[in-house]
């Protein structure tokens, strides 16, 4: 669809995919076909939804304006989603946290959707900068690349179980809510559903930090949702 030219309708699937790709597991445990060779599969099929496609958005919609520039930075999601997703499917096989490390790859291709679906019809709103968008986007595309090879521990949406429903019962809901905001407020509920989700977990990380580095509490850090 984005070579194409349809780039709403592209940055839209981009979304949707999110949305399969948070039901897999889900489905994959229910019908008691999970395997190595799924979980490796459903990597690849990551790189490719959540980061070749948005790279590829980006270069066609603006980055494609700095030559050799854009591509390389069109080339970030999918590099540091690759290096992202190895190192959870490494991680996974030794302990199974209740948190993400780093930006989960699904959620920072969504962000990069909500970002075009949002802003692709106000450019004015950046006439102000030097480079109108691009002075913009440049910076937000180089810290969420950043954030998917970080340790900052990012939501985990819980396992739709008895157990997990009864332990993560905030979390749940907070994730319904998201799913309510987007479906009334669309592009401009993807924006504030993501925007929010980073920012908590950023705030979560710098807790997590300051605890470590200053005081002498070494516990994983419990949050309510």
């Amino acid at each position: 669809m984005v070579a194409e030219g349809n780039l709403v309708f592209g940055a839209w699937l981009i979304v949707v995919a999110g949305l399969f790709d948070a039901l897999d597991g889900f489905m994959a445990r229910m019908a008691n076909a999970t395997s190595e060779f799924g979980i490796e599969l459903d990597s690849i099929s990551d790189v490719v939804s959540f980061g070749v496609a948005p790279g590829f958005l980006l270069y066609t919609f603006i980055l494609h304006e700095l030559a050799i520039i854009g591509i390389i930075l069109s080339a970030l999601p999918p590099v540091c989603g690759a290096i992202r997703l190895a190192r959870f499917n490494i991680d996974t096989k030794h302990v199974e946290l209740d948190f993400y490390r780093g930006l989960p790859i699904p959620v920072q291709a969504a962000m990069i959707s909500a970002l075009y679906l949002t802003f692709n019809n106000r450019m004015d709103w950046f006439a102000g900068f030097e480079h109108g968008f691009l002075s913009f986007i440049i910076p937000v595309v180089i810290l969420l690349s950043f954030l998917m090879v970080s340790t900052i521990p990012f939501d985990k949406i819980p396992r739709f179980d008895k157990d997990s429903i009864k332990k993560y019962k905030n979390r749940l809901i907070l994730f319904f809510v998201y799913i309510l905001v987007i479906a009334i407020f669309q592009d401009i509920g993807l924006m504030i559903v993501f925007t929010f989700f980073i920012l908590k977990g950023l705030v979560i990380g710098a807790i997590v930090f300051w605890k470590r580095a200053f005081t002498d509490d070494t516990e994983p850090l419990e949050v309510p949702i």
